[in-house]
């Protein structure tokens, strides 16, 4: 460690066997902290020869990338001609090590290089290429915004990566057409665009698929939500409310929808749709996901979200989620699926409870106030892009005339999700249908709360897991049994 260094975070990635070191520095001359990586297990004279044998290959190969094969193929291709090469030079190499070396020279050469080991840290929400003269940034889970060590050498291999990354998905980035938005068959949302429009420099911007989805234990125990709050949305979801879930970019809507999803019943239909299937709901589920399909190049064959909502309809569905809100048309259909007994959960941009309302009844979603009467929660999401941390803002109701009542309420002082009002709508409506009264259904958030403490305490974040739990508690089985879930 140099002076004024501080090591914030240690741990380890194996990507491909290459065993990777990872370190969260803080540096006295730097404004945000350092995300370095480091390769333990190939030693920089293994590096050297490992370039040699590049050299080597790439004189002996006149196959290149400009050809219409994707990435894979490629590299299956190549990997018998780098084994005679590597047998050449580490002639008393285990296949094990082999493999490692193979794979090391792959992912450096044909592959994205360092990315492929930044991709591959579940720890990481975004990895963003801004140009060849700054380092790579990287959005941490846990400490937000990092500089990386990983630098792109040339403006010409930013534009190689995103070539690479297009060709795979079928999309194109030409200095005609600079801009590509794609989403990569593992999920991931990839955004490039190409000098001139980037003033800069080429830029990559990545958004990882989270590979395990968020679940309502993790809300929990990283603060996003109360105990309260959890149970409120256990019991609304349970008793086929309708909930909407708004907030800004990046806030976390899309995992709260999918901490929402952890409550549905096994025994009902859940049809979702999303532009990129980003949810991932229980295996015990009865789900069937959809997703949007872009025009082709001739403008046919696109999908948009209203024709899935419409032919959801048709499905019967009994749970319906929308991975986002945009026109009026969309909102419409929604509404009126609410009103006819279907139970609707999306998500929508806005910042607070009184901006979801503005936004659902004026242009451009436009809808008349009456008809919101049919929404029975809205859950507001924020995320602090200082510190880096998501909480839940707000949860409001919805009156009958269409008006908001707000039940809960972050305090920023004390990070703590307080209750603000009792709900008088919610508890009407579950009185009606249910028939329990304003103490039974007191009493029955409070047997929530004691059962997701007991989760907590329990460590379960396994979305299956708990997708177990809540089926066996819509069974009514008696909840001591479930210890041995």
């Amino acid at each position: 460690m140099e002076r004024g260094e501080r090591i914030i975070d240690t741990y380890e990635l194996n990507v491909n066997d290459i065993v990777v070191d990872v370190a969260v520095i803080s540096k006295d001359t730097e404004p945000v902290p350092i995300y370095t990586i480091s390769i333990t297990n190939i030693s920089d004279t293994t590096k050297i020869i490992l370039e040699k044998i590049r050299d080597e290959f790439v004189a002996e190969e006149t196959k290149t990338l400009t050809e219409d094969e994707g990435v894979y193929n490629i590299q299956e291709q190549f990997k018998d001609k780098i084994l005679k090469l590597l047998a050449k030079y580490f002639p008393d190499a285990d296949k094990k090590t082999m493999d490692m070396l193979i794979n090391y020279i792959l992912q450096q050469n044909i592959g994205l290089g360092n990315l492929d080991i930044l991709l591959k840290d579940t720890n990481l929400e975004e990895v963003v290429i801004n140009n060849a003269e700054e380092p790579v940034w990287v959005y941490h889970r846990k400490y937000g915004w990092l500089k990386t060590n990983v630098l792109i050498p040339t403006e010409s291999r930013i534009r190689h990566y995103s070539t690479i990354i297009g060709r795979d998905v079928g999309k194109e980035i030409t200095i005609l057409n600079p801009l590509m938005d794609a989403h990569l068959k593992t999920g991931d949302r990839v955004n490039a665009t190409l000098a001139p429009i980037s003033s800069k420099g080429n830029t990559i911007t990545i958004r990882k698929f989270a590979v395990k989805p968020w679940t309502v234990t993790d809300f929990i125990k990283e603060r996003v939500i109360s105990y309260e709050g959890a149970a409120l949305l256990w019991m609304a979801v349970q008793n086929e409310l309708s909930v909407i879930i708004s907030g800004g970019t990046a806030s976390g809507k899309t995992s709260m929808l999918n901490v929402i999803s952890n409550f549905f019943p096994p025994n009902q239909r859940i049809i979702s749709m999303e532009d990129t299937r980003e949810l991932m709901l229980p295996k015990v589920l009865h789900w069937v996901p959809l997703e949007t399909r872009l025009p082709n190049p001739e403008g046919k064959g696109g999908i948009e979200m209203l024709d899935l909502i419409v032919n959801s309809l048709r499905m019967r569905p009994d749970r319906i989620i929308v991975g986002e809100i945009r026109r009026k048309r969309e909102a419409e259909v929604l509404f009126e699926a609410m009103h006819t007994g279907h139970s609707v959960y999306g998500t929508l941009h806005a910042n607070n409870v009184r901006e979801t309302i503005n936004r659902l009844t004026n242009p451009p979603i436009d809808l008349p106030k009456q008809l919101l009467s049919a929404l029975s929660l809205i859950v507001v999401q924020h995320i602090n892009r200082r510190t880096g941390k998501r909480r839940t803002l707000q949860i409001a109701e919805v009156l009958p005339n269409g008006d908001p009542r707000l039940l809960m309420q972050i305090n920023p002082l004390k990070d703590t999700l307080e209750i603000v009002n009792e709900p008088l709508a919610i508890i009407e409506t579950l009185n009606l249908y249910t028939g329990l009264s304003k103490q039974e259904i007191y009493a029955d958030m409070q047997s929530k709360i004691e059962i997701l403490k007991w989760m907590v305490n329990k460590g379960m974040t396994d979305v299956n897991r708990i997708g177990l739990i809540f089926s066996k508690y819509y069974l009514n089985k008696p909840f001591m049994h479930l210890t041995g879930v």
